[in-house]
């Protein structure tokens, strides 16, 4: 069964990044919307987004997408008591540590890496390209490629995007979704531990599924092909028991 599906990119890239992604959606038959990040955190903004997203039976997001799209499922079952499927794809339900989740980027690390952005935004650009890269035997070769992708950026839209990564915490949201939900996270990722995958197998929500893939924190860029493989299997599988 074919799925109209809105697929939300990361933070600070564009969404040049998932382009073949999509296209390796579509060309499996599926329609596809992409769409950059947005400020979940103004209230009128993330309202646009869930009335645009509530006519999407699937919303995946890769990384601050992956927790956008938690938000906007949650906002949509709330709203609309529609029950849409969710995908993250290397997204942490909280990017960085609190009292409650603690398989995240400490405080402080962050906050070095928030003034850095303010010192020379490019600079702390390049740098985070790099770390989405890094982890895998590829990863001279993965920022290659990344470089070539990533788009200039509105500075307001990235920062707005840091105090979402900062401040959003969709781990409850997880916990209590009753919609199908499917999570996929890379071993070597150097910005989202893999051991968030223990964690949220620790949750009894009846509908949500958890896998371990090889490869960096881009592998919904570098491994496109196979990723969107499992996207596929999965929608199958859900269709059929549904």
């Amino acid at each position: 069964m074919l799925q109209n599906i809105l697929l939300i990119t990361g933070w600070g890239g564009g969404t040049k990044l998932l382009a073949s992604l999509k296209q390796a959606l579509e060309a499996k038959g599926h329609i596809v919307e992409l769409i950059n990040i947005f400020n979940a955190l103004d209230e009128h903004i993330l309202q646009e987004q869930v009335e645009k997203a509530k006519d999407f039976d699937v919303i995946i997001g890769w990384s601050l997408g992956g927790q956008l799209a938690t938000l906007l499922v949650d906002q949509i079952s709330k709203q609309f008591q529609q029950q849409k499927t969710l995908i993250t794809l290397a997204s942490n339900p909280s990017f960085v540590q609190n009292e409650e989740w603690h398989t995240a980027m400490d405080q402080l690390t962050f906050q070095n890496f928030t003034q850095s952005f303010e010192h020379d935004a490019i600079a702390t650009l390049r740098k985070f390209g790099f770390m989405v890269c890094q982890g895998t035997a590829t990863h001279k070769q993965e920022f290659v490629t990344l470089q070539g992708l990533i788009q200039p950026q509105n500075l307001d839209i990235i920062k707005q995007g840091l105090n979402c990564l900062e401040q959003l915490n969709t781990v409850s949201i997880l916990k209590n979704y009753i919609g199908h939900q499917y999570h996929l996270f890379a071993k070597q990722d150097f910005l989202v531990s893999y051991k968030v995958v223990e964690n949220l197998q620790n949750f009894n929500a009846k509908f949500l599924a958890v896998e371990l893939v090889s490869g960096s924190h881009g592998f919904p860029i570098f491994q496109f092909e196979s990723i969107t493989d499992k996207i596929c299997q999965y929608l199958q599988k859900i269709n059929q028991t549904s």
